[in-house]
């Protein structure tokens, strides 16, 4: 009995010794495997947050739900407004030597005349600071120039930033990009105009224009 257990021992222990390396050959590949997968998930990730921290350096983009809502209200295009706040601000809270304020560059002047258009009453330079009422006066002013040089973008855009009296003298409703005589306001349209296809191809589902 002990030689008949003695042969039949032999061949199992030869069979699990020749298993053993083809056993830790595939543990092994799959540690490698998983290995690998799990570096081409850090990369794809460490791609995505590099992306995106690149974008918000070069194409900033803050406060969307307010520009979505203005831009639902006045019936804007979303992505203008966000260009428009770039060129002007960067989006960041400043003041300008002109005394131009908030995220979309408004004078006193200028939004004592939105609260008057706008039938505001109680309105405060120190507003201007607060990003929802800056962004709500700016759309409605981008609006009311749109309306007012019958929505030709070139007039608003540069009324904006020259002011109306100089665009009615430019030729108002009529004016096109060449008879914008200051180039500093020429360019200013040139970046609103480029930043907002940027806008519209970078950060569509932020400001509602996708699906």
């Amino acid at each position: 009995m002990t030689p008949v257990r003695s042969a039949t021992r032999r061949p199992r222990s030869s069979q699990r010794a020749g298993a053993c390396p083809r056993s830790r050959w595939r543990r092994g590949l799959a540690i490698v495997a998983a290995a690998a997968l799990g570096i081409g998930a850090a990369i794809g990730v460490s791609r995505i947050d590099l992306d995106k921290a690149i974008r918000e350096i070069t194409l900033p983009l803050r406060h969307d739900d307010v520009i979505r809502q203005q831009a639902a209200e006045k019936d804007l295009d979303p992505s203008l407004i966000a260009a428009v706040i770039y060129a002007e601000s960067r989006f960041r809270d400043q003041e300008s030597h002109a005394g131009a304020r908030g995220l979309m560059q408004i004078t006193p002047q200028t939004a004592h005349l939105i609260a008057h258009l706008s039938g505001g009453t109680r309105f405060v330079t120190g507003d201007l600071s607060n990003p929802e009422i800056n962004i709500r006066y700016g759309s409605f002013y981008l609006d009311y120039l749109l309306e007012r040089y019958d929505s030709n973008e070139i007039a608003a855009l540069a009324a904006y930033n020259a002011g109306i009296g100089t665009v009615d003298r430019w030729g108002g409703s009529s004016l096109g990009l060449g008879a914008v005589e200051f180039p500093e306001t020429r360019a200013y349209i040139e970046e609103v105009l480029d930043k907002r296809r940027e806008y519209r191809d970078k950060y569509a589902q932020d400001l509602g224009l996708s699906g």
